[in-house]
């Protein structure tokens, strides 16, 4: 009898190498693993039309978490298997809190069915230009000249980018509100800071959960390098801190593997190989 193990990866600074890349070392050891029956899946803070983009290449035949854990998506169509959502009183208060401090963020949101990322051209600084830079002709984004156009449609995630000075404030806001989740970290590879809202129901730890269940499996091993990787580590058997990790996520793992330049994730699992434990079950 085996157990059946669920494989589950952060993207940005634990797959993805410097250049926001899968490398093409990773991409072959993974694919081939997927090939034997392994169930390798992601959970990142992206958007699915943004993580599809950067993991090109690689098989993901099972559904993705998306959004910090707000949606489950089936990447090959791209229908939402699970969504977590803000009340209208929840998405009301959350505005009030960001018109209090001055926090102009970007704004995911359903309008007319479709995804939309909404943002106040005027409020632009460097971060979220640098932002935006990287996601040239993406059609979710749309330029908002008011408040009224910002905070359109059925909002289900905000993002705020500047100084931590600037956000300290909102993130101790929400923090200490139960009815959402907040994270402050500094982004990778740049001096700025993200501020990312979401309901509280959503987490990489009840996506996973989830998935676990759709899945039929028993065990979970994660991979991750940062703190919003931390409720992903709280609910895997196994979880392993890339190099490159933040001294917290490396404090709560069970082992450090190699960095994200280094192909830790893709080399870790092609040593279980190796060695003559499958990384497809878990006996």
């Amino acid at each position: 009898m085996t157990e059946q193990t669920l494989y589950v990866t952060d993207l940005d600074g634990t797959l993805l190498d410097r250049n926001s890349r899968v490398s093409p070392f990773s991409i072959r050891t993974i694919n081939a693993l997927v090939d034997q029956g392994m169930n390798f899946t992601y959970a990142t803070a992206r958007s699915l039309v943004s993580a599809s983009k950067v993991t090109e290449g690689l098989s993901t035949k099972i559904p993705v978490i998306a959004y910090n854990g707000a949606f489950i998506f089936q990447p090959s169509t791209g229908e939402i298997l699970c969504r977590e959502d803000f009340t209208q009183e929840e998405r009301r208060h959350a505005v009030q809190i960001l018109d209090r401090y001055g926090v102009s963020p970007l704004v995911y949101s359903f309008i007319g069915g479709a995804e939309s990322v909404s943002w106040i051209p005027a409020y632009e600084n460097d971060g979220v230009r640098r932002y935006l830079s990287k996601r040239k002709g993406d059609r979710r984004f749309r330029a908002a000249q008011d408040a009224d156009a910002l905070y359109a449609g059925e909002m289900f995630y905000f993002t705020c980018i500047g100084e931590r000075e600037e956000l300290q404030p909102v993130y101790d806001a929400f923090s200490g509100d139960s009815r959402y989740r907040c994270t402050l970290q500094q982004e990778l590879y740049c001096s700025e800071y993200w501020l990312e809202i979401m309901p509280a129901a959503a987490s990489k730890y009840k996506a996973i959960q989830k998935l676990k269940e759709m899945r039929h499996c028993e065990r979970v091993i994660s991979f991750g390098d940062s703190i919003n990787d931390l409720p992903m580590f709280e609910i895997s058997d196994e979880s392993y801190a890339v190099a490159n990790a933040v001294e917290e996520c490396k404090a709560a793992a069970t082992g450090i593997i190699g960095s994200n330049n280094e192909d830790g994730v893709a080399k870790w699992l092609l040593q279980k190989m190796t060695e003559g434990q499958s990384p497809c079950h878990k006996r």
